[in-house]
């Protein structure tokens, strides 16, 4: 049998990952040293209390899993007679598949006949979703891990995400986006743009003054770049900024019709490195990038 995993980063929720059949794996984040393992250590996320605390100057680290946590995940499978595929954040920002790939390899020493195979969605939170959805839809259709990873080798970059930020810190202090250097301004209201490339990296590609604007950027996005969207999911996400997520979506419902759109949180982990009052759109597209 194949058992599907994802993990907590790509913004799926215990509720969600039941429909689907997935397994979750946690991804931590820390707060003056104490590490919270989400829907581990708590069974909802409470979004507004979390990006509240983020707003009163508190600055989040994020951390790898350790080769232990991937055996104590995946081990009861193979041991069982499973098979795994793992449909992961993205490879390139982090170093914690590292640890996956030591344990995965000694469990496959201990169970040569299983098989684990993973998808990398090269992105996070909702460009992650989006295509953690899709490939839920089709192992509810009972499609096999060939069958997946070879609807993968196209699809995946065909998923975009584009979002913008409002307090610039917390990508300072995460270090993960690059591209940044020219959207450092000081001046009130400044919103950088920022998207995930082919290569599943955060890269800011502009910057737009007020939130009118950047909402109206992140709509031209999926006007030029959108590919048969009205036939996949549209997924809005934001850290405790709901009216204007919920504007985003009026929008887009008033230029589109019969869309199938998500609003979501953002994850604690992920949001960490965004901080509050981020918007995000994530679409099926003819490609990532104009």
């Amino acid at each position: 049998m194949l058992v599907i995993f994802t993990d907590t980063d790509t913004d799926l929720t215990p509720k969600k990952a039941k429909e689907f059949g997935y397994h979750m794996i946690s991804m931590p984040y820390s707060i003056d040293s104490e590490t919270t393992y989400p829907y581990e250590d708590f069974e909802e996320f409470d979004a507004h209390a979390f990006y509240d605390k983020l707003r009163s100057g508190v600055l989040p680290n994020t951390s790898a899993i350790a080769e232990q946590n991937y055996k104590d995940y995946f081990e009861p499978y193979f041991a069982q007679g499973d098979d795994i595929l793992y449909v992961h954040f993205s490879r390139a920002m982090t170093a914690t598949f590292e640890n996956m790939d030591k344990a995965v390899a000694e469990l496959l020493e201990k169970y040569p006949e299983r098989k684990f195979y993973t998808v990398d969605t090269k992105g996070i939170t909702i460009g992650s979703l989006n295509i953690v959805e899709e490939i839920g839809d089709l192992y509810q259709q009972g499609k096999t891990a060939e069958e997946i990873l070879e609807w993968a080798k196209t699809e995946v970059d065909k998923f975009a995400v584009y979002f913008f930020a409002d307090d610039l810190k917390f990508f300072r202090h995460s270090g993960r986006v690059s591209g940044l250097a020219g959207t450092m301004g000081t001046l009130l209201g400044i919103r950088p743009i920022i998207y995930m490339d082919e290569n599943g990296k955060m890269v800011s590609i502009g910057k737009e003054k007020g939130k009118a604007k950047a909402i109206a950027r992140l709509v031209s996005y999926v006007e030029e770049l959108g590919e048969d969207i009205e036939s996949h999911r549209v997924i809005v996400a934001h850290t405790d900024a709901l009216e204007l997520a919920q504007e985003l979506v009026s929008i887009l419902n008033e230029k589109y019709q019969g869309l199938n759109i998500e609003l979501v949180d953002v994850n604690p982990t992920a949001g960490s490195h965004c901080g509050p009052n981020t918007v995000g759109v994530s679409f099926h597209a003819k490609r990532r990038t104009l």
